[in-house]
C-alpha cells in the first residue's frame, strides 16, 4: 500500500491556547484558576502561560514570540510584563530546548543605539507527528512549531479498528524515517470524529466507522514508544485556531466540522471545553427542522444524517451529477462550473447556515470557524452560507466577519492531528523530555518486526 500524496508546507497566521485540567464537573483544554497558566496579566488566554512561575513565564514568552516573532527581548518583556532578567533567563532555557532561536540583528528594522538580537520560533528542529482517521482514508502528517505542514500522506482506511491501528503502526516508522530526517519528533497526535476521551486516549464512539471504546493510545503508544495524544478532530482544530488562527478565537470560538462526521467544539478564554463525559460539541443528532433525512438512530433530520458527505454524495450519484460517490469528483465538477454540482453544494451550505444560526444564538461566540469542503474549495459559495445566517440568526449581525472557513485550507486534517501535540508543547514548554528525543535517522531503517506483534497483542486484549 503506497502513500498517495505529499505536499509542501504553507504559511500560517499566528496566535495562542490551553492546558488539560478539570473545572468542577467539566473538563477543558486550558488551565483555569490555580493551574500553571491560570489568569494573569499578559492578556493571554488562560492556560497559555500568563506569567506566574517558571512554567507560566516560559509559555508566555513562547506565545509572545509565536505571535510577534522575530522579536527583540525588550518587546517580549513589554508583551508579557516580565522583567528583563526573567525574559533573559527563560529565553535561554527555551533556546536550549530548541524551541526558540536567535536571528541576525539585521532581521529587525534599523534603530538607533545598540542592536537587538531578535528571537523567533525554531521551526527547523522539532516536529509533531499527526494521524487523522477519516472514513475514506488516514492522513499522516508532520507539522512544525508554527503549525505549518511540512509533509503529509494519505492511505486508504480499510477494515475495523484493529486493522486500522495495525496499519498506522506499520506505516509510521517508515513515514518518519523518510520525512523527518534530522528532526526531533515530539510526539504523536491521533484525532478522529465522534466522541473521544482525551484523558484515556479512547475513541468512545464513531458512528460512521462503527467504532466503540477503541484504545487508540494504548495500542499506538506500545507500538511507537513516544507520547501519544488522542482527541476529537473538532477540539483539535479549535486548539489549532486558538494557537495559529484569528486572534479572536482566543476569546470565544465555535469550531464546526461538517464531513462524514458532523461535530463541534467551543472554547472561551483559550479553553476548549470537553465535558465530564467527553461529549461537549456532540451535535450529530441535533434536529434540523428543515430536513427529513432518516438517521440510523431511528429519527429523521439529525444534523449528521442531513449534512454528511455520504448523504450528499448519494444524492449526487442518484441525480447523475457524478458517476461514483467521491467527494473530490463532486468538488472538481463544482470547480468546473457544473450547475447541478454547484446547486447541491450550495444547498448543503444553506442547511449548515441554519444550523450555525441556531448554535450562534445559543452560545454567542465571537467567531465561528467552519471546516467544510465547499467552504474551503469554493469560497465564492460562502455568500449562500452568510445569507442564510443573516436570515435566521437573532444574534449575528455581520456573518461575513463572524463566520469564517478554517485557517488551514486543504491542510486542515493534517494540522488537526498535529495540533494535539503542539498544544501540549506551547502550554508547557519545559515538559519536553530531557534529554531531548534523538533526531530521526537520515536513512530508512530496516523493518522492526517486534512492533507488529505488540500492536496485535494489545488489540487482542481489547477486542
Amino acid at each position: 500500500m503506497s502513500a498517495r500524496e505529499t505536499l509542501p508546507a504553507q504559511g500560517r497566521p499566528r496566535a495562542a491556547a490551553g492546558v488539560v485540567s478539570r473545572l468542577g464537573a467539566g473538563r477543558t483544554t486550558a488551565g483555569g484558576p490555580g493551574s500553571p497558566g491560570g489568569s494573569g496579566g499578559s492578556g493571554a488566554p488562560s492556560g497559555y502561560g500568563a506569567p506566574g512561575g517558571p512554567a507560566g513565564s516560559a509559555a508566555a514568552i513562547l506565545r509572545a514570540v509565536l505571535d510577534h516573532g522575530p522579536v527583540a527581548r525588550t518587546a517580549i518583556g513589554r508583551a508579557t510584563g516580565l522583567s528583563p532578567a526573567a525574559v533573559s533567563r527563560q529565553t535561554a532555557g527555551l533556546i536550549s530546548l530548541g524551541l526558540l532561536r536567535e536571528l541576525p540583528a539585521s532581521s529587525l528594522a534599523p534603530r538607533a543605539g545598540r542592536p537587538h538580537v531578535p528571537l523567533d520560533v525554531d521551526t527547523d528542529l522539532h516536529l509533531a507527528c499527526g494521524v487523522h482517521i477519516a472514513v475514506p482514508f488516514v492522513t499522516f502528517s508532520l507539522v512544525d512549531l508554527r503549525g505549518q505542514v511540512v509533509t503529509r500522506e494519505q492511505l486508504p482506511r480499510e477494515g475495523g479498528p484493529a486493522d486500522v491501528l495495525r496499519m498506522i503502526a506499520r506505516h509510521l516508522p517508515d513515514f518518519l524515517a523518510r520525512r523527518a530526517q534530522g528532526n526531533r519528533v515530539l510526539g504523536l497526535g491521533v484525532v478522529t470524529g465522534g466522541r473521544v476521551d482525551p484523558d484515556l486516549g479512547v475513541v468512545i464512539e464513531h458512528e460512521p466507522l462503527d467504532w466503540h471504546d477503541v484504545p487508540v493510545r494504548e495500542v499506538l503508544a506500545a507500538a511507537m514508544g513516544m507520547p501519544v495524544h488522542v482527541d476529537g478532530h473538532a477540539r483539535a482544530l479549535a486548539q489549532a485556531e486558538i494557537l495559529f488562527g484569528d486572534p479572536r478565537a482566543r476569546r470565544s470560538l465555535l469550531q464546526l466540522f461538517v464531513g462524514n462526521v458532523v461535530d463541534a467544539a467551543f472554547a472561551t478564554d483559550g479553553s476548549v471545553h470537553i465535558g465530564p463525559h467527553s461529549a461537549a460539541g456532540g451535535i450529530a443528532h441535533l434536529r434540523l427542522a428543515d430536513s427529513d433525512v432518516p438517521c440510523r438512530c431511528g429519527r429523521s433530520g439529525c444534523a449528521q444524517a442531513a449534512l454528511s458527505e455520504r448523504t450528499m454524495l448519494l444524492r449526487a450519484t442518484q441525480d447523475g451529477i457524478i458517476s461514483r460517490p467521491d467527494l473530490q469528483v463532486l468538488l472538481h465538477a463544482g470547480l468546473a462550473g457544473d450547475p447541478r454540482a454547484l446547486s447541491l453544494l450550495r444547498a448543503r451550505l444553506r442547511l449548515v447556515g441554519r444550523m450555525i444560526s441556531l448554535l450562534v444564538d445559543m452560545m454567542d461566540p465571537e467567531i465561528v470557524v467552519l471546516t467544510e469542503a465547499a467552504a474551503l474549495c469554493l469560497p465564492d459559495l460562502l455568500v449562500d452560507l452568510h445569507e442564510e445566517i443573516a436570515a435566521h440568526s437573532r444574534v449575528c449581525t455581520d456573518p461575513e466577519r463572524m463566520v469564517l472557513p478554517s485557517s488551514f485550507g486543504m491542510n486542515v486534517l493534517a494540522v488537526a492531528a498535529g495540533a494535539t501535540v503542539l498544544d501540549a508543547v506551547h502550554r508547557r514548554p519545559h515538559s519536553l523530555p530531557v534529554p531531548l528525543p534523538a533526531p530521526m535517522p537520515s536513512r530508512t531503517p530496516s523493518p522492526t518486526p517486534s512492533r507488529t506483534p505488540t500492536v496485535a497483542a494489545a488489540a487482542r486484549r481489547r477486542y
